[in-house]
């Protein structure tokens, strides 16, 4: 596993969503992810990445490559002090927005991906794991 591959973004400012969206681009293509998977990749990290900004203000994003006996992926945590989520399951509903917005963020980004985590817990903020794995 290469570790020049990870890298933390801090996320305050809409400029730093296209550091992190530089950020995962080369990770995802460095770990010999196609285009179109990579694209995935980078549209489910933007809208996480918008959340924080959205939502807490400020945060960061770890990217991780990951490599499980035969399979190599990437993996995506976004980390914020905010509000916390009240109803985790109720925010992964597509069209479910407490910001006037289209709902789309966590559904969308889960939808991309391979795997979700998110964790949350009011007035203290949340926590959001995304995984890819390389198709072989």
């Amino acid at each position: 596993m290469n570790a020049t591959i990870e890298k933390e973004v801090v996320i305050k400012t809409e400029s730093d969503i296209v550091v992190a969206r530089r950020a995962v681009r080369e990770g995802a293509s460095a770990l010999g992810f196609g285009l179109t998977d990579t694209t995935r990749i980078v549209t489910a990290a933007s809208e996480l990445a918008r959340n924080i900004i959205k939502y807490a203000v400020e945060g960061t994003m770890v990217l991780h490559p990951l490599e499980d006996g035969t399979r190599t992926g990437i993996e995506l945590t976004f980390v914020d002090h905010g509000p916390g989520i009240p109803d985790i399951a109720k925010a992964m509903k597509e069209g479910f927005s407490t910001s006037g917005g289209f709902g789309m963020g966590l559904p969308g980004a889960k939808r991309l991906m391979d795997e979700m985590d998110a964790q949350s817990a009011v007035g203290q903020g949340t926590t959001v794991t995304v995984r890819k794995w390389r198709r072989q």
